[in-house]
């Protein structure tokens, strides 16, 4: 995975509550075995017209929102079915960081472990937030080392469990994380050999 220390992006609101993962990647399109290729389908249902044309009354379809990197969303985000893919097609559509006032648990673990860094705030920090990028398409700064995000002078502390942190800061998924005490399990595996011999 990618590491995420500190990341400068343009945000983009999509103020609703209660969004679940068949809505950030509806069931028809999860064949795919690969990690990649789900961006496109990001959002469909919303995102697109039945005759396949955009909507222009999306958010994620406004020009202000082309390039963004930050996702300023409502309450219990990623409720619905544990579905991997829905991370997997936030991350491939261009989304690193994820701010709201709370995320389904399963969806949350889902993000750190496939290099989004998924951020808890309070629903009036998340609220500022949200006004503040509606207001202006300056770059957001997130900085995950000291747990902080920023904007012309505006800033606010956020909390992150020190394991998923490592992890992100890193760019470490599980595996990562194992093959950091390889010699260890290599001696331990010897040893073992011996005794059962």
């Amino acid at each position: 995975m990618e590491p995420i220390q500190v990341h400068k992006g343009k945000a983009v609101v999509l103020d609703r509550v209660n969004i679940d993962t068949d809505q950030i990647i509806p069931k028809q399109f999860l064949k795919r075995v690969e990690r990649t290729g789900f961006g496109q389908y990001l959002f469909y249902d919303w995102r697109f017209q039945a005759d396949g044309a955009d909507n222009p009354a999306f958010e994620l379809n406004q020009p202000e929102a082309k390039g963004a990197s930050i996702l300023i969303t409502g309450h219990n985000f990623g409720c619905g079915s544990s579905r991997e893919h829905a991370p997997w097609a936030l991350y491939d559509y261009g989304f690193r960081v994820i701010i709201a006032p709370s995320f389904a648990d399963i969806f949350y673990n889902n993000c750190v472990k496939n290099g989004l860094l998924p951020i808890r705030l309070s629903p009036e920090e998340t609220e500022l937030w949200m006004e503040r990028a509606k207001e202006s398409q300056e770059e957001i700064t997130v900085d995950l080392g000291e747990q902080l995000i920023k904007q012309n002078g505006l800033e606010t502390k956020f909390e992150m469990d020190s394991y998923w942190k490592q992890m992100l800061y890193n760019g470490w998924d599980e595996i990562s994380l194992t093959l950091q005490y390889e010699e260890a399990i290599a001696k331990y595996e010897h040893r073992q050999s011996a005794v059962n011999k």
